[in-house]
């Protein structure tokens, strides 16, 4: 089989389990976690390392902003032999209380992208595997985290997202909205794959803050800061799969 054409990678180049953070910057961040990291490809958005951690071999690969490119990810992980994915992402909250820095660990996301809808109705729910994601939320108690746990929504139109939006997804209960969840759930779900997620809150919607109006970074302190709690109940997960 010849190389995929954006990874770059082929059968035998990774490991079966994927931590898939949106950020190429995160990925060096998770292989400092590990005990020993390689690069393997980086083209575009995409980086690709292999790392171990507690004797878990894994690979860690960013994919990109939004759905599109998410599921360019998935796509050609699964092809080479990928079997489990674990979203370590950001995430906006949609529920007064949800501060930032605080983590969200996704039973759901709503399909309010355009990606999904090229492999299946939008009435087909986009939900991860059950075992990835007991495996976040135990690993979030072992290490005594506080996580909130529950539907996120997934939408590709970072400015579009009016007021009217946001409200709407707030009375829907949905804790968060991100960019790639729907679509890394949807193709896993096709594809006899696991997949669940992590996030850490950057900004609170309905309290009015986003990421990168106060300060120069993108994410606020406390968020950078907590990312790293997010890494680690990621890998811990991992671990245990």
């Amino acid at each position: 089989m010849a190389k995929q054409p954006h990874l770059l990678v082929e059968p035998g180049d990774l490991n079966d389990i994927a931590l898939v953070p949106g950020d190429p910057g995160r990925v060096d961040r998770i292989a400092g976690h590990c005990e020993d990291s390689e690069t393997v490809a980086q083209n575009r958005e995409y980086k690709l390392v292999n790392a171990t951690y507690e004797g878990r071999d894994l690979t860690i690969c960013s994919t990109g902003i939004g759905s599109p490119s998410a599921a360019i990810a998935v796509e050609e992980l699964a092809a080479v032999g990928v079997e489990t994915f674990i979203r370590v992402g950001t995430t906006g909250a949609l529920q007064s209380g949800i501060e930032i820095g605080d983590m969200v660990v996704a039973t759901g996301a709503a399909k309010d992208e355009g990606t999904t809808k090229r492999y299946e109705s939008a009435t087909v729910p986009a939900v991860p595997d059950y075992a990835v994601l007991s495996a976040l939320v135990d690993a979030a108690e072992a290490n005594d985290e506080a996580v909130h746990v529950g539907p996120v929504a997934t939408d590709d139109a970072f400015y579009a997202e009016t007021e009217a939006h946001v409200a709407d997804w707030e009375a829907a209960g949905l804790l968060a909205v991100e960019m790639e969840a729907a679509a890394l759930f949807s193709l896993a779900r096709r594809k006899g794959l696991r997949a669940g997620a992590i996030c850490t809150v950057d900004g609170n919607l309905v309290e009015g803050t986003q990421k990168g109006e106060t300060e120069a970074e993108e994410l606020p302190e406390k968020a950078r800061n907590n990312v790293e709690r997010a890494i680690e109940l990621g890998l811990t997960a991992a671990a245990s799969l």
